[in-house]
């Protein structure tokens, strides 16, 4: 499954940051972090997405307290 979130992505270094912690979960298949979108976007398989998308959450909070992904 791959679906795309809207974000409050602060600068395109935030961007960068919050996607690499979260590719660094094997459960993802791929993430774009995309400053000038204002868009998160996640592939993973169907059977663990909502964990992978809880934790991509939280990946977003830790790197960036001010940036809210809108799940």
């Amino acid at each position: 499954m791959k679906k795309s979130y809207e974000a409050e992505l602060d600068c395109a270094n935030c961007a960068r940051k919050i996607q690499e912690a979260i590719q660094k979960d094997p459960r993802v298949k791929f993430c774009s972090a995309n400053f000038i979108a204002q868009k998160i976007t996640i592939e993973a398989d169907d059977d663990v997405f909502d964990d992978v998308v809880k934790m991509a959450v939280e990946c977003v909070k830790k790197v960036d307290p001010d940036c809210e992904m809108i799940i």
